[in-house]
């Protein structure tokens, strides 16, 4: 037979087995609580990533047509260079004249009319004047303010022979 004192005892396993499944729901509901928020927080970081990534494709797409760009504009001053060059040596095979025939050509390429060059009198060949004074020359020269604010500066592109195009 059944006792007064085994009913209390099965009644307090009981209990204590509801107290214990009751925690077991609450640690389950705040766990479900914290799962969502996680799971909410990765959604956010995972579109983030998704959009960093298709900035990273559109930087690395635009980084390509800056390096061909610059490896263009390269390529043109080098052409640009080569040309110079073949025009300074050629100036310097032609007669005295050349200077003055190569601003004629060009003149009349560009429709202008060529700068008078002067020539001294009894003598055939063109020559320009140079003042040897800072009294004779009524043309201001920015590069020698240039030059007065960069006098510190060793590697300037005058000094170096070298073009500075960025």
């Amino acid at each position: 037979m059944i006792n007064l004192e085994q009913v209390k005892l099965l009644e307090a396993k009981v209990e204590k087995t509801l107290d214990y499944v009751e925690q077991l729901i609450k640690e389950n509901v705040a766990l479900h609580r914290q799962e969502a928020e996680l799971q909410g927080k990765l959604d956010s970081y995972q579109q983030r990533i998704d959009e960093l990534e298709s900035l990273l494709t559109g930087f690395k797409a635009d980084q390509g047509q800056i390096e061909e760009g610059i490896l263009s504009a390269l390529d043109r001053l080098n052409q640009f260079e080569k040309a110079f060059e073949k025009t300074l040596e050629k100036s310097k095979k032609e007669k005295p004249h050349g200077i003055h025939a190569a601003a004629t050509k060009i003149a009349a390429k560009e429709s202008v009319k060529p700068a008078a060059v002067p020539v001294h009198p009894g003598n055939e060949k063109a020559s320009f004047e140079i003042p040897e004074s800072a009294d004779e020359d009524d043309i201001h020269d920015p590069l020698d303010d240039a030059s007065d604010n960069n006098q510190s500066d060793d590697n300037s592109p005058a000094e170096s022979g070298e073009l500075d195009i960025f």
